[in-house]
C-alpha cells in the first residue's frame, strides 16, 4: 500500500512538471527536449492528468496548442506546489545532499568563453553530482521557453516576472594599439578623443557619442569620428590591435592585451561607461539549490577579479 502510494506521488508530480512544461514552453516537442523525455511521454503525462482530473488542459489543434481556463486554473495551482516540493527535498536534505542533474546557462557568447568556461571545471569538481548546458548566446532569450535554469547577462532586466542578481561591475576602457597612439598622438583629454578614428561597437546605443568622465568627475559626451562598426566587443578589440583607432573595449576582453602591451590604456584615470553582470532567474519563492549553489559560486569566484 505504501508502495503504490508513493508511486502515485511520484506520478502526480511527474504529471504536474509536464503540464508546466508544456505552458511554459507553447508546445510538447519543446516540453520534450526541456525534459528529456520524448514527445510520446510528454503527450501521455499530459493526457493522465486531464483524465484524473475530467478537464481538458489544453486544445490542440495541428497548428497550435491553446491553454484552456481549467488549463490556467491548474498551472497557477500546480506551480507553487512543486515549488514547495522541491523546497521539501531540499531543506530536508540539506547539506547532506550535493546538488544533482543537469543545469542549463545562458551567456554571452564572449563573456562565455573568456570569463566562464575556465571556471566550469572548478564548479563541477566542487558538485560532482551536476552537470552544465552551456548556452553561448548574445540574443534576448526566453528562459522559461527554453528551459533555462539561470541567465548570466551584462545590464539588467525590465521583466517583472525575473530576479536579478548582481555578480559585479564590469568596466570598459578607452585602448589603441601602440602604432596607431604613435601615428596619431595619444589624446591628452577627452575632447582630443573626437579628432581620433573610433571603433564603435554597435552593441552599444550610445553610437558615436561617447561618455567620458574625468579623474575630477567631470562628464562630457564626446561625438567622435569612426569608420567601422562591429557588433561583437572581441572584433573592436581586433581592429584596434591592427591600428585601426581607439576601441571602448569591456577590460576583461583586452586585460591580456593591456598587460603584453599590444594595446594601451587611452586616457588612464579616466572612465567611461560600466556595465553590471547579473544572474537572471524566475521570480519564484522557492530556488532550486543548483542555481543558488551557482550564483554563490559566481559571486566567489569572481569577486575582486
Amino acid at each position: 500500500m505504501i508502495v503504490n502510494a508513493i508511486l502515485t506521488i511520484m506520478d502526480t508530480l511527474d504529471g504536474m512538471k509536464t503540464v508546466i512544461a508544456v505552458v511554459e514552453t507553447g508546445s510538447f516537442t519543446a516540453a520534450s527536449e526541456r525534459l528529456g523525455l520524448s514527445k510520446a511521454l510528454v503527450s501521455k503525462y499530459v493526457g493522465e492528468v486531464e483524465c484524473s482530473l475530467g478537464v481538458r488542459l489544453f486544445n490542440r489543434s495541428t497548428r497550435r496548442l491553446a491553454l484552456t481556463e481549467a488549463g490556467r486554473s491548474y498551472y497557477d495551482q500546480a506551480l507553487p506546489l512543486l515549488d514547495e516540493f522541491s523546497a521539501l527535498v531540499d531543506n530536508v536534505s540539506g547539506d547532506q545532499s550535493s546538488p544533482r542533474g543537469l543545469l542549463r546557462i545562458s551567456v554571452p557568447v564572449a563573456f562565455g568563453e573568456m570569463e566562464l568556461s575556465p571556471v566550469v571545471p572548478k564548479f563541477l569538481k566542487l558538485y560532482p553530482d551536476l552537470q552544465i548546458d552551456l548556452q553561448l548566446s548574445d540574443r534576448m532569450i526566453d528562459m522559461l521557453e527554453e528551459g533555462i535554469d539561470v541567465v548570466i547577462r551584462i545590464g539588467g532586466v525590465d521583466d517583472s516576472n525575473l530576479i536579478a542578481k548582481h555578480i559585479k561591475d564590469l568596466p570598459l576602457i578607452l585602448c589603441a594599439s601602440p602604432d596607431y597612439l604613435e601615428e596619431h598622438t595619444s589624446p591628452t583629454n577627452a575632447n582630443c578623443i573626437a579628432k581620433h578614428n573610433c571603433i564603435i561597437d554597435s552593441n552599444f546605443r550610445i553610437g558615436k557619442q561617447w561618455p567620458i568622465v574625468s579623474p575630477d568627475g567631470e562628464t562630457s559626451s564626446i561625438e567622435v569620428q569612426s569608420r567601422v562598426a562591429a557588433n561583437s566587443p572581441r572584433a573592436v578589440k581586433e581592429i584596434a590591435l591592427a591600428s585601426g583607432g581607439i576601441g571602448m573595449i569591456p577590460k576583461f576582453i583586452v586585460e591580456k592585451e593591456l598587460a603584453d602591451g599590444t594595446l594601451v590604456e587611452v586616457l588612464p584615470g579616466y572612465r567611461t561607461l560600466e556595465f553590471g553582470l547579473f544572474a537572471i532567474y524566475p521570480h519564484r519563492r522557492y530556488l532550486p539549490r543548483k542555481v543558488r549553489c551557482f550564483i554563490d559560486f559566481l559571486v566567489e569566484e569572481l569577486e575582486g577579479s
